[in-house]
């Protein structure tokens, strides 16, 4: 086989197992003495750059993985894998079962842990770090510090900030997205309004302004939802991260109705609602994709994730969008927080599939013409195109191609200049998937104008306290 130094260069462990797609195969030797005339001086990283020499294998039988979201794209990366190293996977086939979400996936694995039936449980399943602790603490997942410890320099800054628990990595990030603004350049041109003026919140507060101003109120600078969303996107992901904010202090006590980075980001949702410039509608729901095609919201604060819901219910508005970093708080210059897509192993006797699951993740974060040619792929299909976690394969060049959507404008390379400065995430205990239910309970009561945001806010630390009480303290402080 000849390989190319591209693919040398990109990592030993492509050079030793993943050849570029459709290149004349050589003797496993020959592919050895290749690599490492290619790779010179680099090192093996981690225990995830194995000795071609070994002949890996796995056992025979089927790999489950258990899925929420749009599974059939993870499905499409496995197959891909398999098809690329079929010696690896002789009598292997591998299944991404979906389900209804993060709770379903918690529950079936905890269930099948007090049962003792390890083959009603999945070899790798999808999760949230909530999920994630409950699991790592249940003893189900695998603790995978001294396999992801050697590649956390290769990755960009924030990748393993939700991955920790009692001092330990339990999970595989397969993706890291920041937190962006998106914003209809035809508005923005119609009004004369210069959207870097949206750089910070206090900017972005002026041109909602002007925008309900200049249009009689016919165009609202962005939305908010009657539901839970609102608190998932403009506040636990959003505002909160940015203000610095906490629900708990270190040895768990509720804060978030006294804590100042709170009040700074409850405040201004606050503003923005009561000055009338969101829209009120459910998000991801045809109504407000309807609002956008007729003008009436300028701007989406939210996850990277979006591109893809764009894109497959507004097509008709392409070339209309842009994207631009989130807005920050002055003073505190905090960028956008990253939400991770994770997935663990289950700690099941011998963890037949753990090795495997291992090496079609580096694959995917290491192997860059690999990737390449799945980012194809999902591109295609009209699906979810996820940045690499890997520094060196975002500074590629096809990480910056223009996108015709966005004008020309390069998302890909948004996306990785999102993960900029980026803010930390709100500190997850065990405690807050209860404590999400509560808070938003709250906020939904503010929107649907029930109460003002300090009756709220109060009303926020009153349950928190009498439900929960306290958080787990902060272990890995």
């Amino acid at each position: 086989m000849i390989l190319s130094a591209h693919v040398c260069k990109t990592s030993l462990h492509a050079c030793l197992f993943l050849p570029d797609k459709g290149v004349a195969m050589s003797s496993r030797l020959i592919r050895f003495v290749l690599a490492l005339t290619l790779v010179g001086a680099l090192s093996l990283v981690g225990a995830g750059a194995q000795d071609a020499s070994k002949g890996f294998a796995a056992p025979p039988g089927k790999m489950v993985m258990w899925a929420f979201g749009q599974p059939k794209y993870w499905q499409l990366q496995i197959d891909d894998y398999f098809k690329a190293n079929p010696s690896e996977v002789q009598g292997v086939t591998a299944e991404v079962v979906a389900t209804k979400g993060e709770e379903e996936v918690r529950q079936k694995t905890m269930l099948a842990l007090a049962s003792q039936t390890w083959d009603d449980m999945a070899d790798v399943v999808s999760t949230f770090p909530v999920s994630m602790q409950a699991m790592a603490e249940a003893g189900v997942l695998l603790d995978l510090t001294s396999y992801l410890e050697p590649f956390k320099d290769k990755f960009v800054a924030g990748t393993y900030d939700q991955l920790s628990y009692k001092g330990r990595l339990w999970a595989l990030p397969r993706s890291l997205r920041p937190q962006l603004l998106f914003y209809n350049k035809e508005i923005f041109d119609k009004y004369n309004i210069d959207p870097k003026q949206m750089s910070t919140f206090e900017g972005y507060l002026e041109v909602g302004r002007k925008l309900k101003s200049l249009s009689k109120g016919q165009v609202f600078l962005s939305y908010e939802d009657p539901g839970s969303r609102t608190w998932r996107y403009w506040g636990r992901r959003g505002l909160m991260p940015q203000a610095g904010a906490r629900i708990w202090d270190d040895d768990g006590n509720v804060v978030i109705d006294k804590d100042p980075g709170s009040l700074k980001a409850f405040q201004y949702f606050d503003t923005l609602h009561k000055e009338g410039l969101l829209y009120n509608s459910i998000i991801l729901q045809p109504p407000l994709y309807q609002a956008m095609r007729e003008g009436k919201v300028a701007t989406f604060y939210i996850g990277a994730f979006y591109d893809e819901f764009l894109k497959a219910n507004d097509q008709d508005m392409a070339g209309k969008w842009r994207v631009m970093a989130a807005p920050v708080f002055s003073g505190l210059n905090l960028g956008g927080a990253p939400v991770v897509d994770i997935v663990g192993i289950i700690a099941k006797p011998k963890a037949p599939y753990a090795e495997l699951y291992k090496r079609i993740w580096y694959d995917y974060n290491f192997d860059s013409p690999a990737r390449q040619a799945y980012t194809l792929e999902v591109l295609k299909l009209n699906g979810p195109v996820q940045n690499p976690l890997s520094k060196a394969m975002l500074d590629e060049p096809f990480w910056k191609e223009a996108d015709p959507y966005y004008g020309g404008q390069s998302f890909k390379q948004m996306e990785g200049l999102g993960l900029r400065n980026v803010s930390k995430n709100l500190r997850v205990t065990t405690a807050d998937a209860e404590a999400d239910t509560i808070i938003s309970a709250e906020l939904e009561k503010y929107i649907a104008n029930a109460q003002t945001m300090d009756e709220a806010i109060k009303n926020m630390g009153i349950v928190l306290r009498d439900k929960i009480g306290k958080a787990p303290a902060n272990l890995d402080k």
